[in-house]
């Protein structure tokens, strides 16, 4: 298949080359994706992501894939409030797509549009939003079939369980009850038709039943909030969640406390735990105040809003979803310890 050459394709390749990121584009594209020649692959970028967006581009080149590239700003104003009809039209013909920006308020609702598109297509998509150089220089160049491994162990041993606990010595204190109603998914990096996913990979996750405990978030929290504060070892956020809504919130930073509070009140569903997670990338070595990153880092995160019910199987809705990460977890599954201090009990 041929396609007209976009803007976009020849602003991406003919880009100054940059060989640090050659490592972590050349995983996305052979080992996360698996690109074969010949396939058709839409790729979305911005304008502060070109750079990387480019280094992609180069490997699907050098693959032999058919690509069609898209840069937001040059389709419509952002924030999005819709995905643009031309990504829509594109994501139509391609068995694969890269979606690699950095995220802005309010732009969620077109991100879903795109997803949907994914789901029903069962595109193999690489969702990378806030990817970033530090990113492609350290999550990105993973071993991600040894991160498939780990995650199957522990994917493994959370589908039959009844309840998770999690534990931080900075005062964490969470109980997860499962439902059995609700399916487990594995997005290791190794991507699939049944199932997009984040890049960098690694964590499990279901939709809880309940959840109910103390949260202290010393890591990072999600979407646009991320950008604006960081990592939050100096100024956790602490919050209470009782009957799998949030309750309470706490911090000294109160832009903070009050950001995240009026995010996950936007809607009804907002301040309902959506996701219940488990990360499994044992390649990272702490959060670095990146969500797209710091999300697989070993241990637990949760997520307030939307539960991506096509896939856990859950029956409600939200227009949010925001995940918050905490640091040096102790881990139990049912009765079993999985996890002491951030690291995995599984490996031998």
């Amino acid at each position: 298949m041929s396609l007209p050459v976009s803007q976009a394709n020849q602003q991406l390749s003919t880009l100054p080359f940059d060989p640090e990121l050659t490592p972590g584009a050349r995983n996305a594209v052979n080992v996360c994706l698996r690109i074969q020649p010949g396939e058709k692959v839409t790729v979305v970028t911005d304008e502060a992501t070109r750079e990387i967006a480019a280094s992609l581009v180069r490997e699907l080149e050098s693959v032999g894939a058919t690509y069609r590239a898209w840069i937001l700003e040059e389709l419509a104003p952002r924030p999005l409030g819709d995905l643009p009809s031309e990504i829509v039209d594109d994501l139509e013909t391609s068995q694969v797509s890269i979606f690699a920006v950095q995220a802005q308020a309010n732009e969620l609702h077109s991100r879903m549009q795109m997803t949907d598109v994914v789901n029903r297509r069962r595109i193999r998509h690489a969702h990378m939003v806030n990817i970033n150089h530090q990113i492609m220089l350290e999550g990105m160049r993973a071993d991600f079939l040894k991160v498939d491994r780990i995650s199957t162990k522990v994917v493994d041993l959370v589908r039959r369980a009844k309840q998770i606990r999690a534990r931080t010595a900075a005062g964490t204190d969470l109980t997860a009850d499962l439902n059995p109603k609700y399916h487990w998914l594995k997005t290791s990096g190794i991507i699939s038709p049944e199932k997009w996913g984040n890049l960098p990979g690694g964590e499990v996750f279901t939709t809880p039943g309940e959840v109910n405990g103390a949260f202290v978030i010393d890591g990072v929290v999600g979407d646009w909030l991320c950008a604006k504060f960081g990592s939050l070892r100096n100024n956790p956020l602490t919050i209470r969640i009782k009957g799998n809504r949030l309750v309470e919130a706490h911090s000294s930073n109160q832009q903070l406390r009050d950001d995240f509070w009026s995010y996950t009140h936007t809607d009804e569903n907002s301040d309902l735990v959506g996701e219940f997670a488990i990360g499994t990338n044992v390649e990272l070595k702490d959060v670095i105040g990146q969500i797209l990153q710091d999300e697989k880092f070993p241990g637990v995160h949760i997520a307030f809003g939307n539960p991506y019910g096509a896939h856990t199987g859950a029956e409600w809705y939200s227009s949010t979803h925001i995940d918050v990460v905490g640091r040096n977890f102790d881990i139990w599954v049912d009765s079993q310890q999985i996890m002491r201090q951030g690291q995995f009990l599984l490996e031998s």
